[in-house]
């Protein structure tokens, strides 16, 4: 019998890896997720070093679990109380037809789009957002937006993340005419879409405009210039009424201090320094005070 109690506690006190052991919020504990942008782990540990300031004393940040998708529903179940997401994207996981772009516009739409499990928190003014870049030697041609972009693009291979052609393939043929060779699926952003483009496999790229890899390639960002992409705001992502007064306070403190320049100076340590994003989190959390 004293065998069998200890083994159903184990069971019980483990649970699903990607839960965490418990139920975000319900008792008191705070399980912050990630998504696979690198990025959203660096953002992750802000939040829980500036919650943990805040009082909060069992805080948990998960590896990076996976797309969108697999982070709302984790939420929604109360696997994860938290996530960092991106305004725009948001918006339209839940609202395909939205036709918000400005952030004014996706502030106003997003709440009323959430599904009654989920809040956001105020939005940050550090704006990730995507964008289409190309090598300089092709923007040296008078290749500087997607306007210019689009004559050329039947001759070109567009690299990106695996929802791309879902997402965008229809927009850009209706707003700039552009139809490429191929979408060819490279990562989100990251090191397999960089050498991509670098080596000329794909000859246009989708990456974010927080990104260091951009600056540090030489890449050039092409201008939205009909505002395809829509505003890419920073939000805290929680489980409806899992975060107490003082912690929701705490998260927007941390909102009101990330700009896009701070962030991306962020992303510089992280992606190209291959620093520890808790340690980044915290000079970042003690540079504002919040330590």
């Amino acid at each position: 019998m004293a065998v069998l109690c200890a083994v159903l506690l184990l069971v019980t006190s483990c649970g699903n890896p990607l839960r965490g052991g418990a139920e975000g919020g319900d008792d008191g504990s705070i399980v912050i997720g990630a998504s696979d942008v690198g990025e959203g782990l660096l953002l992750a540990e802000i939040y829980a070093g500036a919650l943990r300031a805040a009082g909060a004393d069992d805080v948990t940040v998960r590896p990076p679990v996976g797309g969108r998708e697999v982070l709302v529903q984790a939420l929604q179940d109360r696997s994860l109380t938290l996530a960092p997401d991106y305004s725009g994207n948001l918006l339209r996981h839940f609202d395909p037809d939205t036709e918000a772009t400005t952030s004014q516009e996706v502030d106003r739409a997003l709440p009323r789009a959430l599904p009654p499990e989920l809040e956001v928190l105020e939005r940050s003014p550090a704006e990730n957002t995507d964008m289409l870049v190309v090598r300089r030697d092709l923007a040296e041609q008078g290749i500087r937006s997607i306007s210019d972009l689009a004559p050329r693009c039947e001759r070109l291979v567009l690299g990106g993340p695996g929802q791309w052609a879902e997402r965008w393939r229809e927009e850009i043929r209706a707003l700039y005419g552009c139809e490429f060779a191929e979408i060819r699926t490279t990562d989100t952003g990251g090191p397999v879409t960089v050498e991509a483009l670098r080596s000329g496999e794909v000859q246009v790229a989708n990456m974010f405009s927080t990104s260091a890899s951009v600056d540090a390639n030489g890449f050039v960002p092409l201008d939205d210039d009909r505002n395809m992409f829509p505003a890419q705001n920073i939000v805290p992502l929680a489980a409806t009424g899992s975060l107490s007064d003082r912690e929701r306070a705490a998260l927007d403190r941390i909102s009101a201090a990330l700009t896009t320049e701070k962030l991306t100076e962020l992303n510089v340590e992280f992606s190209e320094r291959k620093r520890n994003p808790a340690d980044i989190a915290d000079e970042f959390l003690a540079g504002i005070g919040d330590r």
